[in-house]
């Protein structure tokens, strides 16, 4: 496993090590980035070192490599041709930034990818305003770069959008739990009926491990809505009785200086952003469990004592609550008790889940802690080159 001590890399090394799989880990051992997961064995070294690729090869034969590290092109390339001599199937978890339409357009397989050759430096490309972006150009130079050593017939690249679920690092769904705890009128973007495909962490680890050689997209099944994500947040937190969500236009939001996708966590108006077909992985075995399920597990996650790793995008999430109250002015939202502003609605929360309120005070503090990490936050583990990785044995 490249790339096992955080996040998705822990989730399919966990997965990986319950379905019977034999599983190495190469990382880089920081303190920062949490233990290594329990009943593998590890191999420390940098993703970007060729003696510390050969050291990792010597622990082979591996069936399977899953590369979660692939972000710059030519540590990439030096990493599939290192291990090409032992590995029997190379896993690249790259992203559907690497498209060219991404977020503006719908997306499948076949649409176009960015250009980035497969030995490119650091940060190729440019970024764009939304997009593209280095993160996506480097992603699909890492896609060529496997291709080119493993062949179409030995590689599989998996394409997610958000990914959420327990141990996520960027804090998305810790936020909106955060703020539908502290009640009252709540600014919720665009239209309660829009659609999102965030996939659950633990969904696309098991995918990772049986996925077939191919590139596929990896995201819901776009069947939930930004509604129903809301309400579980609501219900896991959980709410008071006076919370209230008042939907705001998207557009209005826009024009009123609210962020997309940063101040109002998942919230992004591109015609694209939750329109990725998935049903090539859904054919090849993805499953993927309902929002409700991925929320509540978060919050007994964090409930457990667990915290956001610090990480450099630890910041990102959540407009300021003097910011919210201002921008709902100036979008006209009322206050709870008046009546509806023309243009936007309101719903008042009033569902609890039962585990949610067995944890209420754990949850509590355990938001309270994870504010206070976020504000702390030092880089990440994958954004150095001297990072993590896992590789897996046959079961």
């Amino acid at each position: 496993m490249l790339g096992g001590s955080w996040f998705l890399g822990r989730a399919t090394a966990d997965a990986a090590r319950a379905d019977g799989w034999d599983v190495t880990i190469f990382r880089r051992g920081r303190a920062n980035s949490g233990p290594d997961p329990a009943g593998v064995h590890t191999v420390h070294g940098d993703y970007a070192s060729a003696d510390d690729l050969a050291r990792l090869a010597a622990t082979g034969p591996f069936d399977r490599v899953v590369d979660n590290l692939a972000f710059t092109p030519r540590h990439t390339l030096a990493a599939a041709r290192a291990l090409e001599p032992v590995a029997g199937r190379y896993v690249m978890v790259s992203s559907v930034s690497a498209y060219q339409g991404w977020p503006l357009e719908p997306l499948t397989e076949d649409s176009a990818t960015l250009a980035c050759e497969p030995d490119a430096g650091p940060d190729p490309g440019y970024d764009g305003d939304p997009a593209p972006t280095t993160y996506g150009f480097g992603k699909a130079g890492c896609e060529r770069a496997v291709h080119e050593v493993f062949g179409a017939d030995r590689s599989v690249i998996l394409r997610p959008g958000v990914i959420l679920g327990p141990g996520e690092y960027v804090g998305r769904t810790a936020w909106w739990l955060r703020r539908l705890r502290r009640g009252g009128a709540v600014l919720a973007p665009d239209r309660p009926e829009r659609t999102v495909q965030p996939v659950d962490v633990r969904d696309v680890a098991a995918f990772a491990l049986r996925a077939p050689a191919g590139t596929f997209n990896v995201a819901a099944s776009g069947t939930e809505t930004f509604a129903d994500f809301l309400a579980a947040c609501a219900g896991a937190a959980p709410a008071p009785e006076d919370t209230r969500l008042v939907w705001v236009p998207g557009d209005t939001l826009i024009a009123n200086g609210v962020r997309q996708w940063t101040e109002l966590p998942l919230w992004r108006s591109y015609a694209g952003a939750w329109a990725v077909d998935a049903g090539k992985a859904r054919a090849a075995g993805l499953t993927t469990r309902p929002l409700a399920a991925t929320v509540t597990d978060t919050a007994m996650w964090l409930s457990a004592g667990e915290c956001l790793v610090a990480g450099d995008r630890a910041a990102e999430p959540g407009i300021d609550p003097a910011e919210e109250t201002r921008a709902s002015r100036r979008s006209r939202v009322q206050p709870p008790g008046s009546s509806r502003t023309p243009g936007s609605s309101s719903v008042v929360l009033s569902r609890r889940s039962s585990a949610a309120s067995r944890a209420e005070p754990r949850l509590a503090s355990a938001l309270a802690r994870t504010a206070w990490s976020r504000a702390r936050a030092v880089p990440t583990e994958a954004s150095s080159t001297a990072c993590v990785a896992t590789v897996m044995t046959s079961r």
